[in-house]
């Protein structure tokens, strides 16, 4: 609708106004962070039973695999000890018993990858329905929202919500969970393993623990904000292309190709600088952890040799305390990788539900339905403001009866489109009432209210698929005839039999391949079919010429027969024929009647109409 030229909260386009990111702030923390991983866990609750099941499978995993090193070092002694007894010409090596452990850890390591198996198919199947319904839950969510929320924020932004921040909580939540199981039980159960080797070497491997905690730490608390920063800053960017291609033709009309890429490569450096300082941290991990296990290594083997020739300890259990060690000092390195990937899924999740919790619009309390009603139409005292502030409609009262033709006239921005968007409740008044039927429209349900309404806006919105569809959108059970008929209807037939493919000619995604005209004959022609009660037709006929708009004038004469219709015209020439217009002007009602008395009465109207009889004898003298 032409929120730009009635009052409407906010314009958006290729070049300005509020475009994607309107009000971020790059670079800070998530505004919640363990509020939205406790939304995620509630959202998650649905999946309960097999969140279980992969906590037990992941622990099975993980004990399994821990067992193996302890089991494989009695065949390490047993190595070591026939060694040394065949040298020392007492005995020799008993290769059935090696035989016999090896056969063993072999069972415990395939039941570890059985184990691993069903957890990682589980959490994958978890992870994609945890996706598929937040995707479902956001596309409900969309038809709930208020207009005002669309007109007020990017499309690129709100693209961005339901595809890349759903694809990163979803790739971000199979990864973590599992990993975040594992490395905890890993490291419980290596610590028990290495206390049972052996309490002194544990003390020394755990005494080198809080240099790298120390460490994570630090490097953890820098790349928290470059995580939500490169998550919002890529949702900034969609939104940017998505309205630049979107309005390539006014970019190059205006010449605003340098400006654009000057504005995409300004968002694109920050996306860059927020996403390699996030990963530039976020690989320290690795090194950071490589190098305390190293310093493990060097401490474990110096204390292993001192008590291996003490008797204390075997030579099969300090191979068995080096894999500990590995094993230990890899799951903390794990977990400061689940810290990185749990801070994406939180800031992903917090957007994701920061779009679930904008508010609703009003829930219905329907008390009666459209079926039951008149369509006589009552503006009692309205008065609404997109910014309750800053009043657009000031007390507008009017009365229109069933089968009337009204027409509402007036300067940009005087109001006129703001009446159609409440009487279609895509807002409700602030005071005052609408009325059909004697009814307040807010006693209706919404989708009712608006069944009875057939529309033809100024902004043409066509589907990419074929024309016969996209005319069949008004009524989808309509037959081929009842949509050719609404062609010719419209006075849009002959064209599409021009076409190579007629009716079945497929309209691309921005309808580009036909003419705005053609678009809005289109779109005339959805309105005829549909065969509402009351009909709203904004500037229906403003990018035809002027003798298709006589003749689009005589289908609309004929399709406004007996209905409750609403005309908002820029030309006076097309609502002559009115039998009420409105002369709308700052919110308010200043003249009324038909054509002839708002002529003869000399006011506002008239000078309206004046003005444009005068540019059109200026015209035809040119």
């Amino acid at each position: 609708m032409s929120a730009q030229t009635d009052g409407a909260a906010t314009r958006r386009g290729p070049m300005g106004g509020h475009g994607p990111g309107h009000g971020m702030m790059p670079g800070e923390k998530p505004k919640d962070f363990k509020g939205t991983l406790k939304k995620m866990i509630g959202f998650m609750g649905r999946f309960k039973a097999a969140l279980v099941v992969v906590l037990v499978f992941a622990i099975g995993s993980t004990v399994f695999n821990i067992v193996g090193p302890k089991v494989l070092s009695t065949a390490t002694t047993e190595l070591f000890n026939g060694i040394v007894a065949k040298i020392d010409g007492s005995g020799g090596i008993n290769f059935d018993a090696i035989a016999q452990i090896l056969l063993f850890t072999l069972g415990l390591y395939l039941l570890s990858a059985a184990c691993s198996f069903v957890q990682g198919w589980i959490m994958s199947s978890v992870s994609q329905r945890t996706s598929y319904e937040l995707r479902r839950s956001i596309a409900e969510k969309i038809d709930r929202m208020p207009m005002g929320y669309f007109e007020r924020n990017s499309v690129g932004d709100t693209l961005s919500r339901i595809t890349n921040d759903v694809d990163t909580l979803g790739q971000s939540l199979n990864q973590g969970v599992t990993q975040l199981i594992t490395s905890v039980t890993t490291i419980i159960g290596v610590l028990v393993m290495m206390l049972t080797i052996n309490p002194l070497m544990t003390l020394v491997t755990v005494v080198i623990l809080p240099v790298s905690v120390v460490l994570i730490m630090v490097v953890v608390k820098r790349s928290q904000k470059f995580f939500l920063a490169q998550q919002r800053t890529l949702g900034e960017i969609n939104g940017l292309v998505e309205e630049t291609f979107s309005g390539h033709a006014i970019v190059k009309a205006f010449n605003r190709e340098d400006g654009t890429v000057d504005n995409f490569n300004e968002t694109n450096a920050r996306l860059y600088n927020s996403a390699w300082k996030s990963q530039f941290f976020s690989g320290l991990m690795q090194p950071i952890m490589n190098f305390v296990g190293n310093l493990g290594y060097v401490a474990v083997a110096i204390t292993g040799s001192f008590l291996a020739v003490q008797g204390i300890i075997t030579v099969g259990d300090i191979q068995a305390f080096i894999q500990y060690v590995k094993n230990f000092t890899q799951p903390i390195t794990q977990l400061t990788q689940v810290s990185n990937v749990l801070q994406q899924m939180a800031a992903a999740a917090e957007r994701i539900f920061e779009f679930l919790d904008e508010p609703e619009e009003e829930p219905d309390h329907a008390t009666i339905t459209s079926s039951q009603v008149e369509c006589e139409v009552e503006f009692d005292h309205v008065h609404f403001g997109y910014n309750p502030e800053k009043p657009v409609i000031k007390d507008f009262s009017a009365r229109v009866t069933e089968g009337q033709t009204v027409a509402l006239v007036g300067p940009t921005g005087a109001g006129k489109t703001t009446m159609v968007k409440l009487l279609m409740r895509f807002y409700d008044v602030q005071s005052g009432s609408i009325k059909i039927g004697g009814h307040d429209i807010r006693d209706f349900a919404r989708d009712d209210l608006r069944s009875m309404f057939g529309m033809v806006l100024q902004d043409t919105w066509l589907f990419n698929g074929s024309i016969r569809d996209n005319i069949r959108y008004g009524k989808l059970d309509a037959t081929d005839e009842e949509v050719e008929a609404a062609a010719k209807a419209a006075y849009v037939h002959h064209f599409i039999q021009t076409l190579p493919e007629g009716f079945d000619t497929e309209i691309n995604e921005d309808a580009s391949n036909i003419s705005q005209g053609q678009r809005q004959l289109l779109t005339i022609a959805r309105a005829i079919l549909a065969d509402r009660r009351m009909l709203i037709l904004d500037e229906a006929t403003s990018s035809v010429d002027t003798r298709t708009e006589e003749r689009i004038q005589k289908a609309m004469d004929n399709l406004m027969a007996g209905r409750t219709s609403f005309v908002i015209a820029h030309r006076l020439s097309t609502i002559k024929n009115a039998d009420l217009i409105l002369v709308i002007r700052d919110g308010d009602i200043v003249e009324q009647g038909t054509h002839e008395e708002l002529l003869a009465l000399g006011g506002f109207y008239a000078e309206l109409y004046n003005s444009q009889f005068a540019e059109t004898i200026d015209e035809i003298e040119d």
